[in-house]
């Protein structure tokens, strides 16, 4: 996907916050080897490697644009490479993931992939976008399945793999994981009309979508969806309350 690095920092303040809390739930440990999963562009997998001292830590993603970016953040123990995060491999002392795994389907096998590629010893640290539910993202389900774009994308319309919160406390559970802390979190976002709501998803949930339009038709589905946005909040400010799901474990 044609990620914009940045669309995507043009709310950095609030789509940093989760951070800070992911943050809190590891365990500072020094000369560990660290993976960020979807580094994005970079600044936050550098403040990880900064609590960690001495430790290796490498940030993945499949953005080329967006590793462009982090390429800047480089540091002696610090490195950037493109690659899948279903392709992962290794073992690491701290595998973590800071709103990415969202992009990756089947988190049913996914998540005791990611906890078999810890040491022993080793945490795991996620955290998930978990607001495919709001309006602003079933609108784009509704705008995608009408007409001239539904037979556009062949019928296609993004389904998030996002599973209910407590699922995933099973699934470390089931892995063997232990210590573990899982919950849900709405971070309460302030905009200013609903077109900034639309310059939001822009920098993430719109970008397959704008994927699988055709060039001619992107800016129609987006005026669609836009007016969609303008109905449901004709006030301003408007309340954006994103729902996030946060979970730590570790292995034996």
């Amino acid at each position: 996907m044609p990620w914009n690095p940045d669309q995507y920092l043009k709310f950095q303040t609030e789509r940093f916050a989760p951070f800070e809390d992911l943050l809190k739930l590891i365990e500072c440990r020094e000369n560990l080897n660290v993976i960020d999963l979807g580094c994005g562009t970079g600044e936050l997998t550098r403040r990880l490697a900064d609590t960690l001292p001495g430790s290796s830590v490498v940030g993945i993603d499949s953005s080329a644009e967006m590793l462009a970016r982090a390429q800047s953040q480089a540091r002696p123990g610090l490195h950037f490479e493109q690659a899948l995060i279903e392709d992962v491999q290794g073992q690491y002392d701290l595998l973590f993931s800071h709103a990415a795994i969202q992009w990756v389907g089947d988190h049913d096998t996914l998540i005791p992939r990611l906890f078999s590629l810890l040491r022993p010893g080793g945490q795991i640290a996620v955290q998930i976008p978990s607001n495919h539910g709001h309006y602003a993202h079933l609108a784009m389900i509704e705008t995608i399945c009408e007409e001239p774009f539904k037979s556009a994308v062949g019928g296609w319309s993004r389904q998030s793999p996002v599973l209910p919160v407590g699922d995933y406390a099973s699934l470390l559970f089931a892995s063997g994981g232990q210590d573990l802390v899982v919950f849900e979190k709405v971070y309460p976002h302030v905009l200013e009309n609903a077109d900034a709501i639309l310059e939001w998803v822009s920098g993430t949930a719109l970008v397959p979508y704008m994927e699988h339009l055709p060039e001619s038709l992107r800016e129609l589905f987006k005026a669609s969806y836009r007016e969609k946005l303008r109905q449901h909040w004709p006030s301003t400010p408007v309340f954006y309350g994103f729902q996030r799901i946060l979970f730590s474990a570790r292995k034996p």
